[in-house]
């Protein structure tokens, strides 16, 4: 019996928990049914009052602004890293510009002469011999073309100084009998003025001759420079080809090896071409100029020829030559028969020669050839605008032959076109008022 009490009050203990629990279980379903309270805290922002207007969700940034301009802007950014890598690239070649000439112009007495190294190679000599053969022979024509245009100015200088003195004095005379009202007093001005000019610029002079001494310097390093390149192309020219396509990445690789030997083919084509129609230019003007008892009628045919390698530009600047030289010299009638005869040679050079011997090899719209040669010229002065044209030209070429390489591969690369059953299943259903046409049918044939 005394053991009962303690049993009560364990079992009276264990209700009171249970009981507290269900309390506990209570209160917090009613937590879960009561509302919230709309009142306000300190946290939380009021509502809105019911007349307050609407306002729209704001949208994407991105898809706020237009498709033009977003187009615009990552063709800006991609623009602008081509414009800094473009401005690297011309900093590096103006800092070795000399070489980058230098070799420029080695490609190009290559692109002459290697035909003569193929020819002697088919003839059975060996390829150092004939490479040597050529070289040296270009070398020495070269040479004494130099040579024979430098004895001739050096020969005539005398006999020149004293014509140009008489021309001046015919044209002083010419001036004061012409209806241009020149006085005599206007003319000594005229004389004391330049005089004073180069009395007072005399240091500006002896410094640009010794500037000039500095820049023969140069002209002779880059002459050794390109004979030295000259050699090693004639003579090993297809294996400096394929290293440099091992620099090539592998992907590009085949298109780059397709598009090579195009633009060799173009830049020899345009050489050749340059050279036969400088010819012509310099014979035709230098006959006339001789028949016309111009002096030095031999130096400025060849000046002719060699300016005639800046297109548009050397044809005006050697033809402007030889007119002040038989103006000064033989006088204003002379002078004007030398422009008809460069005008007409001009003129053949401009509608027959060029579209014949380099219309086909090279098609450069006149507008290209303007940009590039003054493109040229402000960069790299006469060098940049003689290597300026076929530097365009190979571009053209090699730009045309990856379009059509990439137009290719994406044929070749696309998946073939269904064939059999699959063909069947996959042609499209005729329109119930369409009638099948036959198979040699036509498109116009095809409906009723």
């Amino acid at each position: 019996m005394s053991r009962l009490p303690g049993w009560l009050a364990g079992l009276g203990a264990g209700l009171t928990r249970i009981s507290e629990r269900l309390d506990e279980q209570r209160s917090e379903d009613a937590d879960d049914d009561v509302p919230v309270v709309l009142g306000p805290t300190p946290d939380s922002v009021p509502p809105p009052p019911a007349y307050a207007p609407t306002v729209a969700a704001r949208p994407d940034p991105v898809a706020a602004i237009p498709w033009g301009m977003r187009v615009a802007a990552e063709a800006g950014w991609r623009l602008l890293v081509l414009a800094g890598t473009l401005w690297v690239l011309m900093r590096i070649i103006s800092a070795v510009q000399l070489v980058v000439l230098a070799f420029v112009a080695a490609l190009l007495v290559t692109a002459m002469l290697q035909p003569t190294v193929a020819r002697l190679k088919k003839l059975g000599l060996p390829r150092g011999l004939a490479t040597a053969v050529t070289a040296i022979a270009g070398f020495i024509i070269m040479g004494l073309v130099g040579w024979f245009v430098v004895w001739q100015v050096m020969d005539n200088l005398d006999n020149l100084s004293d014509r140009v003195r008489d021309g001046i004095e015919e044209l002083k005379r010419w001036l004061l009998d012409s209806p241009f009202h020149v006085t005599e007093q206007q003319i000594s001005d005229v004389a004391k003025n330049l005089s004073d000019t180069i009395g007072t610029n005399t240091q500006e002079i002896t410094s640009a001759g010794l500037q000039g001494v500095t820049v023969m310097v140069e002209i002779l390093t880059g002459i050794l420079l390109a004979m030295f390149s000259t050699l090693f192309l004639l003579y090993d020219g297809k294996r400096i080809w394929h290293w440099v396509l091992k620099l090539v990445p592998a992907q590009a690789r085949e298109g780059v090896a397709g598009a090579g030997p195009r633009a060799w083919r173009t830049l020899t084509a345009y050489v050749r071409g340059t050279v036969i129609v400088a010819l012509i230019d310099a014979i035709f003007i230098g006959l006339g100029i001789y028949f016309l008892d111009v002096p030095m009628a031999v130096p400025l045919a060849v000046f002719i020829f060699l300016f005639a390698f800046i297109p548009l530009v050397g044809a005006v600047v050697s033809g402007a030559l030889a007119v002040v030289v038989a103006l000064v010299t033989q006088g204003v009638f002379t002078a004007l028969m030398v422009l008809i005869v460069v005008l007409a040679v001009q003129q053949l050079e401009g509608h027959v020669l060029q579209p014949f011997i380099l219309g086909r090899a090279v098609r450069v719209h006149p507008l290209a050839v303007v940009l590039a040669v003054a493109a040229g010229g402000l960069t790299a002065g006469i060098g940049g605008a003689v290597v300026a044209v076929p530097l365009v030209a190979v571009t053209n070429t090699v730009v045309g032959y990856l379009r059509a390489y990439g137009r290719e591969q994406a044929l070749r690369d696309s998946p073939p076109p269904p064939h059999g059953a699959v063909a069947v299943e996959a042609a499209p259903t005729p329109s119930p008022g369409l009638t099948p046409a036959p198979a040699s049918a036509g498109v116009g044939e095809a409906q009723e």
